[in-house]
């Protein structure tokens, strides 16, 4: 029986619809796992349930995560958030923290579980952090963007590991003041946090770039989402 791993859903606010970009399905079938779409909501019931059929948890891309997680107001250059979704994730990461059940955040992944943990973002890199690093790259996003460097002696290093990395970048919000309650496994050229591992657990691992973009042409970004699915199968 293959791992189930539950994907947060993204969110159209026009089309007022759900979707998915096909690479985190494809990359987590690759691997080995089945990918299923969880519902958008806060029913705790419905989680609850949702949350019980699978074995590790992917927190996607999407929205800015708003202040309001980290205690702070919105700047203009804050984008609309999703409040459900601020909502739903915040309850589905204590419950995986809670039963140290498998998850891995993408871009937004990290800031979320960064900010709902006690750290704070950058609301908007282009305005708050001056860097000369492309942050936000235009296509082909499999491509290429900047290095970081992972840690030496962390998870991130075990699996793909340490030292000079090339990783994509798409993303205008990023970790400012980091959680306590993580621990950075990799920053770029210019000092941001590009990874972290949630402290005590066997796998809660977070990344700034898009291995689902990549997957096919980089082989960290198909050992890394590889190392995930492995441990979703071992929490089985």
């Amino acid at each position: 029986m293959r791992p189930i791993i539950g994907l947060i859903p993204l969110y159209d606010d026009e089309k007022e619809s759900y979707w998915m970009l096909p690479g985190y399905m494809k990359v987590i079938e690759k691997c080995g796992g089945l990918p299923v779409m969880l519902p958008l909501t806060d029913d705790k019931a419905e989680l609850n349930d949702a949350y019980k059929i699978c074995d590790g948890i992917l927190f996607t891309g999407g929205h800015d995560v708003s202040p309001l997680v980290y205690g702070q107001e919105a700047t203009d250059k804050c984008g609309i958030p999703c409040s459900l979704r601020d909502s739903m994730e915040g309850y589905m990461l204590d419950l995986c923290i809670r039963d140290d059940k498998p998850l891995l955040g993408i871009c937004r992944g990290i800031q979320f579980i960064n900010a709902h943990l006690g750290g704070t973002l950058y609301q908007d890199l282009p305005s708050e952090f001056d860097s000369e690093v492309e942050h936000h790259m235009l296509p082909p996003y499999e491509q290429a963007a900047h290095k970081v460097n992972v840690e030496v002696g962390t998870k991130l290093a075990r699996i793909i590991g340490p030292g000079i990395h090339e990783v994509n970048s798409y993303h205008h919000q990023a970790v400012k003041e980091i959680s306590p309650r993580v621990t950075r496994m990799a920053f770029s050229e210019d000092g941001l946090v590009e990874a972290i591992e949630i402290k005590d657990q066997q796998f809660a691992v977070a990344v700034q770039w898009h291995p689902e973009f990549s997957y096919k042409v980089c082989e960290d970004s198909m050992k890394l989402v590889q190392a995930f699915v492995d441990a979703c199968h071992i929490s089985k």
